[in-house]
């Protein structure tokens, strides 16, 4: 399964620059992985799921 940066948790928004970035420092190897290979997943990818302390809670 390809991880989706637009759904992980690590996914910020910077009010600063108006933009989002990925949270998480990618050492060099795995930046050179995620920028040339199609099927990379990160390993660092943790879903976003805003209702998880509400069913906690429960």
């Amino acid at each position: 399964m390809k991880s989706n940066c637009e759904n992980c948790s690590n996914y910020i928004y910077d009010d600063e620059d108006d933009c989002y970035y990925c949270n998480v420092n990618l050492d060099e190897d795995e930046m050179q992985r995620f920028l040339t290979s199609p099927k990379f997943e990160c390993p660092y990818f943790n879903f976003y799921d805003e209702y998880s302390i509400v069913r906690k809670q429960n």
